[in-house]
């Protein structure tokens, strides 16, 4: 731990100085920001480890020879991070302990380079950079070539201000138009830009770059009579300065949350980048009450929108079998933040793709969710190989039970011929207690294993009969009498689930969650299931000839009759408790997509509502969309559809067609 704790700071500080000395950066922000979460999770366990040469005990950044120094005589601290709804919650949940009703101030994050303005009787007398957070650049000869950087203010007062230094889009095209013609090499995107331009010797160089400025704060708002953040911006606006139309004063945690997920439909129709949305408590004697951390200010941090890619390390390639027998390979990844999640294992499909993508144990990848669930590799980076990198080998042999892997002709997987293999039968257990299938909460991947391999579970029928090792369970490393009792609580509860949830969880090949869904619709009960035939089953749209051989052949096996029997007897509901599907020609197998601030219906209620009629929903856009449902501020969605001549509802209009 200790030396994983010295090679990320080796890893951090060079590309600090790689990015802030040589504006040459080495390393993606999200590869930055993984490893700073992992050096501040480490130094958080060991207080005593931390170094005074460690990237966390300044907010980084290194003076450039050339440019005078600047002491700030407020230091500009850096915010913390957070990448999900659940990390916004909790810090709202840790803000409530101290604030009881606190409101927000939402900003949009500009990913630009953070300036502080000096005035004096209303004139700008010096402009710097953020540097380490104490100490920065002048700047100043740059700061007056931008436009919105008011050179006098409307009023003589002595003020600092702090706003970001950015570079529109359309700005970036045009000056890369220009390069292109001259042969030169392209700027990379607009923050690069803005921050090479500003930290120009000559200022004709940046005042050739038509930069622009939003200005967010003032370090001292109480010297001025300001009691809030909303009034300090509307003061700050008053003297001449440009600030964020599209910042909002909101009075909750729900209304933040609509607004990040809003500004994140709306990211790529801004003028400029956003990497994210800044969250502020807005009362100021509450931010002096909730004060600060070493590094950041408790009463404010930054939701980073997920990455659509990311790279990381592929530590290592293991295999796994499925319940089918069918052998995987899978990356073992270094954590990476990716769509909100921590994402350390992607598949790899089988072996065709790891031959195809190149892949080598040790390569640096690039990581993206599929369909914003699955995270799959994208490529490899092979201008990072560094030469010590192990080729990729198939097995021959089960990993769990040494059987020959057989490959049917004419397919590329792999598999565990041995219906027997312990593998197969765990999985089908993991599958069976899944959060798709009957999402028994407390029965894991890792749980289910060390269960079976106690004897405590071997069948779907001993998890309903897990009581009985109760007092074993509160003897086991780690369980308690309230873990076990929620655990148990868990599995009587989930036999109330609706039939739908118990079909998935059966685990009937090519059977998903939704096919389990629409023969639960169709078939009401899982007796009726049982004893239909093919005919019947493809007749509903949706279920071809595989799925109703599979459904047909499924149940017509002795043990999984005796399996399906035995649950009864234990009080499994067996019947659909979901909605009916309604006749509605208007939803009936249909498309359609939400978008914007819903004011009637929570997307949760709409999404159930137009599955009621018999309708799908989609996050996307597409042709395939049969109407675009919008709420208040709808953003790209609306766009896109405008443009593919998709019908648009307001959610008045919805709810009428609902009737």
């Amino acid at each position: 731990m200790q030396e994983r704790m010295e090679e990320l700071i080796k890893i951090i500080n060079e590309a600090d100085y790689n990015y802030h000395t040589l504006d040459n950066p080495t390393i993606t922000d999200q590869e930055y920001d993984k490893y700073l979460r992992e050096l501040i999770e480490i130094e958080e366990e060991h207080p005593s480890w931390i170094r005074d040469y460690s990237p966390t005990q300044h907010a980084g950044g290194k003076i450039i020879e050339g440019f005078e120094k600047v002491t700030h005589k407020i230091p500009m601290m850096s915010l913390s991070d957070v990448f999900s709804e659940s990390e916004v919650i909790g810090f709202d949940e840790k803000v409530k302990k101290e604030i009881p009703n606190p409101k927000y101030m939402c900003e949009l994050k500009i990913d630009g380079l953070s300036v502080s303005l000096l005035y004096e009787k209303g004139k700008l007398v010096r402009a710097a950079t953020r540097g380490d957070g104490t100490v920065g650049e002048d700047i100043t000869h740059n700061a007056k070539t931008i436009k919105s950087i008011p050179l006098k203010l409307k009023e003589e007062v002595d003020i600092e201000v702090r706003g970001e230094i950015f570079m529109n889009k359309k700005t970036l095209e045009e000056i890369n138009k220009e390069r292109k013609k001259k042969n030169e090499p392209l700027l990379q995107n607009c923050r690069n830009a803005a921050a090479g331009s500003i930290r120009q010797l000559d200022s004709s160089v940046a005042a050739k770059r038509k930069l622009d400025t939003f200005i967010y704060h003032l370090p001292n708002p109480e010297d001025f009579g300001i009691k809030t953040h909303s009034e300090a911006v509307e003061y700050m606006k008053s003297l001449g300065f440009k600030t964020n139309p599209n910042n909002r004063l909101v009075n909750n945690i729900n209304e933040v949350l609509e607004f990040i997920e809003e500004k994140g439909e709306q990211r790529e129709t801004l003028a400029y980048d956003i990497d994210g949305v800044v969250i502020k408590v807005n009362n100021i004697s509450d931010q002096q009450k909730l004060g600060f951390t070493a590094k950041y200010p408790k009463w404010a941090t930054a939701y980073k929108f997920p990455a659509e890619e990311v790279l990381t390390k592929l530590t290592d390639i293991i295999f796994t079998v499925g319940r089918t027998g069918q052998i995987t390979p899978n990356a073992v990844l270094e954590p990476v933040i990716v769509a909100g999640s921590t994402v350390s294992r992607a598949t790899l499909h089988n072996e065709d793709y790891v031959v195809e993508k190149d892949l080598k144990i040790g390569d640096v990848v690039s990581i993206r969710k599929a369909g914003d669930v699955i995270p799959e590799v994208v490529e490899r980076k092979i201008e990072r190989r560094t030469g010590v990198e192990k080729d990729f080998e198939m097995i021959k042999n089960c990993p769990i039970c040494n059987t020959n892997l057989i490959k049917k002709e004419g397919q590329v997987d792999y598999f565990c011929p041995n219906e027997k293999c312990p593998a197969r039968h765990v999985e089908s257990l993991i599958h069976f207690v899944s959060r798709d299938a009957m999402n028994i909460d407390g029965l894991g991947d890792r749980i289910m294993e060390d269960f079976y391999n106690f004897g405590y579970i071997k069948s779907i029928t001993d998890i309903y009969q897990l009581k009985k090792y109760e007092k074993e369970l509160k003897r086991l490393e780690g369980y308690g009498d309230k873990s076990v009792t929620n655990l148990l609580e868990a599995i009587e509860k989930s036999k109330e689930n609706s039939l739908e949830k118990l079909i998935f969880g059966l685990g009937i090949p090519n059977v998903g969650a939704k096919t389990a869904k629409i023969l639960a619709q169709n078939y009401k009960t899982l007796d009726n299931l049982m004893t239909t035939d093919k005919e019947s089953l493809t007749s509903i749209k949706d279920i071809g000839e595989i799925i109703a051989k599979c459904v047909v052949e499924f149940f017509q096996k002795e043990e999984n009759q005796k399996e399906i029997e035995n649950l009864k007897e234990l009080g499994l509901n067996t019947k659909y408790l979901g909605q009916e599907i309604k006749e509605n020609d208007i939803f009936n197998g249909k498309t359609f997509v939400l978008t914007g601030t819903l004011e009637i219906y929570t997307r949760e209620a709409a999404k159930e509502l137009i599955e009621s009629f018999g309708g799908k929903t989609s996050s996307s856009v597409s042709s395939k969309t049969s109407a675009l449902i919008v709420g208040k501020n709808p953003g790209s969605k609306y766009d896109k559809a405008k443009k593919l001549g998709i019908e648009i509802w307001t959610e008045e209009e919805f709810k009428e067609k609902i009737g």
